[in-house]
């Protein structure tokens, strides 16, 4: 919800994008976290690994925000590290940063409780936001004062993640905030299991599923794609743009993005083959692309997927010879005569 998040008149936030592309293998350029040296940048949000392109921040481009923050130490980072899980070894930006660092995480993917609303929200003692706060001038920690009076009787010493808390809750309905008890056992449950599986036999367990899901679909589809230590396996993005240049060559799809509608895609997935996906674009993703979680369908679906999106770019490749009396010639492939009307 981040992107539609700043939008809201709730916050009214300025934002700034930082792009991480794919011909860069989803990390951070330096001109991209150039973006963060500028004071008026106040907080860098960031989902670790991302979604949909579920690759999480390598070394390199760790040390790379490392050395923004020597030159930004008043900068806040939040990141949400709820597909960390996936990757064997992952390292959040709250232990390489901790003063400067806000951790989200959610119990929803790596336990599969997506509806039982189980997350966390994180802070280290030694941090720079209690520090921000204190330096507040006086007539804005008057408001504070006002604000949070009917919790403490020194409301200057409240600390910023007892904050977040009261705010969750219009600060006055601060008794009910936090999770419910059924909710509080359930997190309870699920972290002893986990800290009690020393041998990580449930992570491995969930890794190989999701693993398996994404090969069937790389076979479905015809293609091969190399292993990514980075990448979580959660989420998939298929880039049908550059999917389609590659089988029916760029002159069919001038046609295509001319002639089609790009949520046609996930549509005639769900009409002519009964698979439901995501555009890729409500993710900030590629208009011309397709989101797959690797988490929610049956082992025997995904394959079928890759399939059916062939399908649907030979059907593209049809229409696009029917259109135009030509024949799609695949990048790379020497031009094939044109096809008759």
């Amino acid at each position: 919800p981040y992107i539609e998040m700043a939008h809201l008149e709730d916050y009214d936030l300025h934002f700034v994008e930082v792009h991480a592309k794919q011909e860069n293998r989803f990390q951070y350029p330096d001109a991209e976290l150039k973006k963060l040296l500028d004071p008026k940048v106040k907080a860098f949000f960031i989902v670790n690994p991302g979604n949909p392109y579920a690759v999480a921040l390598s070394p390199e481009t760790i040390k790379k925000i490392g050395a923004v923050l020597e030159k930004r130490p008043d900068l806040i980072l939040l990141t949400d590290d709820v597909y960390g899980t996936f990757v064997p070894g992952f390292r959040s930006l709250l232990g390489e940063f901790p003063r400067n660092t806000i951790g989200v995480y959610s119990y929803s993917k790596y336990f599969g409780c997506t509806g039982w609303r189980l997350g966390t929200i994180a802070v280290h003692e030694d941090n720079i936001f209690d520090e921000m706060i204190a330096k507040h001038p006086e007539p804005i920690k008057k408001l504070l004062d006002k604000r949070y009076g009917g919790l403490t009787l020194e409301p200057r010493k409240l600390a910023f993640i007892d904050r977040i808390v009261a705010d969750s809750r219009d600060v006055a309905l601060n008794h009910t905030a936090g999770l419910s008890l059924p909710q509080q056992v359930m997190m309870t449950l699920f972290s002893l299991s986990e800290l009690m599986d020393e041998k990580k036999d449930y992570q491995k367990a969930c890794i190989g599923i999701v693993k398996n899901r994404v090969r069937a679909t790389i076979e479905g589809l015809g293609i091969e794609v190399g292993e990514n230590p980075l990448f979580d396996y959660y989420y998939g993005l298929i880039d049908f743009e550059f999917f389609a240049r590659k089988n029916l060559g760029e002159d069919a799809v001038k046609w295509m993005k001319a002639n089609v509608h790009p949520l046609d895609i996930v549509f005639r997935l769900a009409e002519d083959h009964g698979i439901v996906l995501l555009n890729g674009s409500g993710f900030a993703a590629p208009d011309w692309s397709v989101r797959i979680s690797f988490a929610n369908l049956d082992d025997h679906v995904y394959d079928d997927i890759g399939r059916a999106v062939r399908a649907i770019a030979r059907g593209y490749r049809l229409a696009y010879e029917a259109a135009t009396g030509k024949s799609a010639v695949p990048a790379g492939a020497s031009k094939a005569p044109d096809a008759k009307r």
